[in-house]
């Protein structure tokens, strides 16, 4: 009873603030303060304030809230060690299998190059000498460094 009457206060002094503020020709922002001053009473008519207020002083409520906070931490928490151990159950069966049976797979990112896999030089790549700079030398001269 006295949130609907302390709402409807707030309410009819905001629309009070907002009549004041149209008489001074600024029709936007009393637009504005006459919306925000609306939102109280909406809130009240729409049962808002009594399901608030009851949910406030309800220890049932605030249990409720800590089992769905408790509910939270142990998931996040259970996720996060999940992703540390990597992956999930079965795919932590399967690695001990594979590595039980001697054949572990290659790593992706470990590929396995010997000496023999590295490219040759190429036959008609001749190697470099004093005479290769002359292209150099011209563009510097050019520039007259």
């Amino acid at each position: 009873m006295i949130a609907e009457t302390v709402c409807s206060a707030v309410s009819a002094a905001g629309l009070g603030i907002a009549a004041v503020t149209a008489y001074r020709r600024r029709f936007l922002a009393a637009a504005r303060i006459a919306a925000y001053s609306l939102v109280p009473v909406a809130l009240v008519m729409t049962g808002m304030v009594g399901w608030l207020a009851d949910t406030a002083f309800s220890p049932t409520a605030w249990a409720g809230f800590v089992l769905l906070g408790g509910a939270w931490v142990l998931f996040a928490t259970t996720r996060a060690v999940e992703r540390r151990r990597g992956g999930t159950r079965k795919e932590r069966k399967a690695a001990r299998a594979a590595e039980q049976q001697g054949t572990v797979t290659p790593a992706a990112s470990a590929p396995s190059l010997g000496p023999a896999a590295r490219p040759a030089a190429r036959p008609g790549a001749a190697p470099r000498t004093e005479e290769d700079f002359s292209d150099i030398e011209a563009i510097l001269k050019k520039h007259g460094i």
